[in-house]
């Protein structure tokens, strides 16, 4: 997160809401960590099937953060590209970007609407 709102703040991009939230990907996290962590350790195939009976069969809800930014269109690659470069691991739950279309905003605190409520 800190990587995250540091790269948003030098790319100019510094306000934004960050929420505590349950989530879960496609995959099986713990099921995939538990597999490779047993393979490395070059235990018994016999005894990788015990220690996997335990693992639940459906995924968790994991801890994540979600960040909401709105930014105008011209913004939006710069957003994009800067979130992708602070959180891209290439492994699973680097997380996902969905943009969506504002109709507007307003800033309760100024009167004003539009871009200019953006920056």
């Amino acid at each position: 997160m800190s990587d995250t709102k540091r790269a948003l703040a030098e790319a100019g991009l510094p306000s934004f809401t960050a929420m505590q939230v349950l989530g879960r990907g496609k995959g099986h996290g713990d099921l995939e960590k538990i597999r490779a962590a047993l393979q490395q350790r070059h235990i018994d195939p016999d005894h990788v099937k015990d220690v996997i009976e335990f693992v639940p069969e459906e995924p968790r809800l994991k801890s994540k953060r979600m960040i909401t930014l709105v930014v105008s269109d011209d913004k939006k690659e710069l957003a994009v590209e800067t979130i992708m470069k602070a959180n891209q691991t290439g492994k699973s739950g680097d997380g996902k970007i969905f943009i969506i279309h504002a109709l507007g905003s307003y800033s309760v605190h100024t009167g004003e609407s539009g871009n200019i409520t953006l920056d």
